[in-house]
Parts: C-alpha cells; structure tokens; sequence
C-alpha cells in the first residue's frame, strides 16, 4: 500500500512492505523479516525507531556470540578466488 509519505533520499512516494533484513555482527549474520516503508523509486527503506533499536540489539548479540536465540539456516561463502577472464 502506497503512503503519503515520501522517500528522505529522493522524495518518491513509500510503500508498505515485508522485506527481509540482513544483519551483521562480528563475523556472523542474521536474517529478520520486517515490515518497512520502502521507496517506489529509489527502493530506500525506513524502518520505525523501535525496529531499529531490535536491529541494534541483534548485531549487539551477533558481535558477542550470544546467538541461542537465532535459529541456524545454512552456511555463508566468501568467494577467494577471482574468476578467470
């Protein structure tokens, strides 16, 4: 649903959506679905100030290890080697 409300960065019109978030802490990640008003234009997202305040507390348990809340999902990659052209 399109809001009243326009983008901070380009002032498109915002849409409510449910995005997926990536996370990071120290070496690790999270995932978190959210709901977020996201740019029609530029695809900018705004998240309301207590959604950001649980996003810092996740990076904040990522950073220190404190992970037993999160549910494991899979591995991450870091690609070392560059492909040859």
């Amino acid at each position: 649903m399109t809001t009243k409300e326009l983008c901070p960065m380009c002032s498109g019109f915002l849409i409510e959506k449910n995005v997926e978030t990536l996370l990071k802490g120290g070496n690790d990640v999270a995932s978190y679905r959210a709901d977020a008003l996201v740019c029609s234009k530029c695809g900018e997202r705004v998240y309301p100030v207590q959604l950001v305040k649980r996003f810092e507390k996740i990076r904040r348990q990522l950073t220190r290890g404190d992970i037993s809340d999160f549910e494991p999902i899979g591995h991450s990659y870091k690609v070392t080697v560059e492909e040859p052209e």
